[in-house]
């Protein structure tokens, strides 16, 4: 089980916990040539997330920025840009907006097809799998805060299946979070959002 406390921080919530786990795990790949390889493939998929940045001037030396605050500045990989320093932290990064277009799963997100579509070019082996188990999970919370209804692994390998036109397939293997444990962290969630608008309300009342 995965708590808060125990997850690293994100210097750039924008992009979402997957994209931290991706550039934790390229920090500990040992061989350099595996490691750019990786960083490249992250940036590809930091770009799909939010095309909005194409619009941006250099929106590519943008996303390598964003890649180097993202890991802490701990990740050593071959950049085609300067590697930015600590004292961008000071600097509040742009808001990213989010795309309105048509989408299969209105409960999972653009984001989720555009991992999907991504992971399809990744070479088979266990990035891809670690890949596919991190959209799977994303998935599962998506569909449980949305639906409040269980949900199978099967049907979220059905999903999967799906949306990457057959291309990509959850391993019989591969075990996700367990659906208890989703929602009681939901639950737990929506707890403490209710009862932060409560004392929010309660102080602003006591203020007029």
């Amino acid at each position: 089980m995965e708590y808060n406390t125990s997850r690293s921080k994100m210097n750039i919530s924008e992009y979402g916990r997957n994209i931290q786990k991706m550039i934790e795990y390229t920090i500990t790949v040992d061989d350099r040539e595996k490691r750019n390889k990786l960083a490249k493939a992250t940036i590809n998929v930091m770009g799909q997330l939010n095309p909005h940045l194409r619009d941006v001037s250099d929106f590519k030396h943008k996303l390598w920025d964003h890649l180097f605050i993202m890991s802490d500045f701990k990740l050593d990989v071959d950049s085609p840009y300067p590697k930015p320093s600590p004292e961008v932290l000071t600097r509040k990064p742009e808001k990213l907006k989010y795309s309105n277009n048509n989408i299969t799963f209105k409960h999972y997100g653009r984001n989720i097809e555009r991992m999907i579509k991504k992971a399809i070019e990744f070479p088979e082996g266990e990035e891809k799998d670690a890949l596919i188990k991190l959209i799977a999970n994303h998935m599962k919370k998506s569909y449980l805060t949305w639906n409040r209804e269980t949900v199978t692994n099967q049907e979220i390998a059905e999903h999967i299946d799906l949306l990457s036109d057959g291309k990509l397939k959850l391993s019989d293997n591969i075990r996700l979070n367990h659906t208890s444990e989703i929602l009681s962290k939901n639950k737990k969630r929506k707890f403490q959002q209710k009862h932060s608008s409560s004392r929010h309300q309660h102080h602003k009342g006591k203020k007029s």
